[in-house]
């Protein structure tokens, strides 16, 4: 049974209890559909063997070849992850293009009793929803930016109010990428494409009439891109800033950023790209402080000298009017709890 996507809000409607991409491991890590799993019916090199086959030698000895290894893996997928679907199963099944290894694999999945359906199009036909959705339409819901200045525990605060009902969208914790010099994780960013699924798979399960907090970033995090609809809405946004003294901040952060303590290379590391900012002198007073291990003083002279000045900056660009300002004199999880409250009535 063939399903078509017209849009974002489609994806929260779709009928499969599984959604499948038969595309090869190296296709799936670039993008796939929210919540899919991988059953490659062709692997990497399988999928290039084939098309070798068919450019330099003959489109019919490529099916024949294809077929067999179509089978071949499809038989491990029924023996292994399939093996304890029951008779009411439904999966959803997809490709690049919705060609023949989605078809192929849907027959045979068809052909044990499922009811499964071939998403038309395939990858190709989500991905331009994704690209019209992020790229060419108004970002659809009203936004509302938690801003202020770094330390002020605003990807925390998010969370927070995600308990209280509040739709959220934390970018960051979709980019893998804490938005700073020192933003890095473990767990590598997803590519730019993942990184814009992330974000309307999110998109379509929102109620547009109801306002989203996101905490106010720059255009980039990492080496990620907001995509240009919900840029254009950020700029625009109205904010509700968050503020705390200095040193509230800087121990705050070293809590955050605890991590960075068991990994002094790195830190240094990345203090070097300050360089071309605030010159030799002031760098290799920062490198002091990591050797002395004396992260809140590094927090307290980091913000003092390069965070807060780009935030001062950043924030007069905005086209954005200020709704709110809460100050806070602490940021343990008692302050937190009551700003997050607040703010939650606030978006109310």
């Amino acid at each position: 049974m063939p399903v078509t996507l017209t849009s974002l809000s489609d994806l929260a409607a779709l009928q499969a209890d599984t959604v499948i991409d038969v595309r090869s491991s190296a296709e799936f890590a670039e993008d796939h559909l929210p919540g899919a799993i991988n059953l490659p019916v062709l692997s990497d090199a399988e999928r290039a063997e084939v098309g070798t086959i068919y450019v330099q030698d003959s489109a019919f000895r490529a099916r024949r070849i294809g077929a067999a290894l179509v089978a071949a893996n499809a038989a491990r997928h029924l023996q292994g992850p399939l093996a304890d679907k029951d008779g009411s199963w439904q999966p959803l099944v997809y490709c690049w293009r919705g060609g023949q290894r989605s078809a192929s694999f849907a027959a045979i999945l068809t052909q044990v009793g499922w009811r499964t359906q071939v998403l038309t199009g395939g990858y190709r036909s989500y991905r331009r929803i994704v690209a019209q959705a992020l790229y060419d339409d108004d970002w659809p819901t009203p936004l509302t930016l938690l801003d202020g200045n770094t330390g002020t525990a605003k990807t925390e605060l998010l969370h927070l109010l995600a308990a209280r009902g509040v739709q959220t969208l934390d970018l960051e914790g979709l980019a893998r990428h804490r938005g700073s010099i020192f933003g890095p994780v473990a767990e590598a960013q997803p590519s730019q494409k993942a990184f814009e699924s992330a974000i309307a798979g999110q998109l379509a399960g929102f109620d547009p009439a109801r306002p989203v907090v996101i905490e106010a970033e720059s255009s980039k995090i990492g080496d990620l891109l907001v995509p240009p609809s919900l840029w254009k809405a950020m700029a625009v946004a109205p904010r509700i800033e968050v503020a705390a003294p200095l040193g509230a901040r800087a121990e705050y952060l070293t809590r955050a950023y605890a991590d960075l303590e068991a990994a002094p290379d790195r830190v240094h590391a990345q203090l070097d790209r300050l360089v071309p900012f605030h010159g030799h002198e002031v760098v290799a007073r920062w490198h002091k402080m990591v050797e002395a291990r004396d992260g809140r003083a590094l927090a307290e002279d980091l913000m003092r000298v390069h965070y807060d000045p780009r935030y001062a900056r950043s924030r007069g660009r905005s086209d954005g009017a200020q709704v709110e300002r809460l100050e806070t004199e602490t940021l343990g999880q008692d302050a937190l709890d009551a700003l997050a409250t607040k703010i939650a009535a606030r978006i109310r």
